[in-house]
């Protein structure tokens, strides 16, 4: 892990780029706080870190000034300036050409546009976890939020050290990833916009269904996709509290 900027930002939060080989990402974590301190990985959609950092950066500052949390996040496979895929650049291409033409989005489109990122992605996630907890500051335990939904089912499945999750409904679900969901029995919380206007409810009511955690918490609250409310960004932080401190 290589870091290529640093900030100190106004609420005692240590800001710092880095990058893992080809994949970049950004670190918080408390400037002055005691180490090794509890990290939360968080997940966002594939939409690029400079598109997506003030809302990353919103919930990091706020978990790591607010609870003493480090918190970090890396760009997707195929986001950002990362190399594009080609077969995933046209399933997305079929994405938009169904719903624009307010058809119904086959489980092929699915399965193309989603298990590649999935397959790539958690295993860059766990090598970032790897280097993470090498440095002195940080510890466990470890916890993951939000992002692509069947990224984060892969990850709660296959790494032991990741011991509760924050979900946020509103991607798309390969039918596989209902089956993994099933071998999920850590700690979970998932929140869902009632009226996201991106995705089928039902289906996400099902894989909350599927889920084995016997704690799991379904937050649903009304509004789109972009109308979580604030105390969200709370009820997160406290989940987080109760499980990795």
């Amino acid at each position: 892990m290589y870091f290529t900027s640093e900030r100190h930002l106004d609420d005692g939060v240590l800001e710092r780029g880095f990058t893992l080989g080809e994949i970049p990402g950004i670190l918080w974590t408390p400037a002055s706080a005691p180490a090794p301190t509890p990290l939360i990985l968080m997940g966002h959609p594939p939409l690029g870190l400079h598109k997506m950092y003030s809302r990353l950066a919103g919930r990091a500052r706020y978990y790591t000034a607010e609870y003493g949390f480090a918190a970090a996040t890396i760009e997707l496979p195929g986001s950002g300036d990362r190399p594009r895929w080609a077969a995933v650049e046209q399933a997305r291409a079929d994405l938009r050409g169904a719903m624009e033409a307010g058809e119904p989005v086959g489980g092929e489109i699915v399965d193309a546009l989603v298990l590649p990122l999935v397959e790539k992605a958690v295993p860059e996630w766990r090598a970032t976890l790897d280097a993470l907890l090498s440095l002195p500051e940080i510890g466990g335990p470890v916890g993951y939020e939000g992002g692509v939904i069947s990224i984060g089912i892969r990850l709660a499945v296959v790494e032991p050290r990741i011991v509760a999750a924050g979900f946020f409904a509103g991607s798309l679900v390969p039918a596989a990833m209902f089956e993994e969901a099933r071998r999920v029995t850590i700690p979970l919380q998932v929140l869902l916009q009632w009226d996201d206007e991106g995705n089928d409810r039902q289906a996400a009511l099902d894989l909350f269904d599927a889920f084995g955690s016997q704690e799991k918490t379904l937050h649903a609250n009304l509004g789109g996709h972009t109308g979580v409310p604030r105390f969200e960004l709370e009820a997160g932080a406290r989940f987080f509290a109760r499980h990795l401190k």
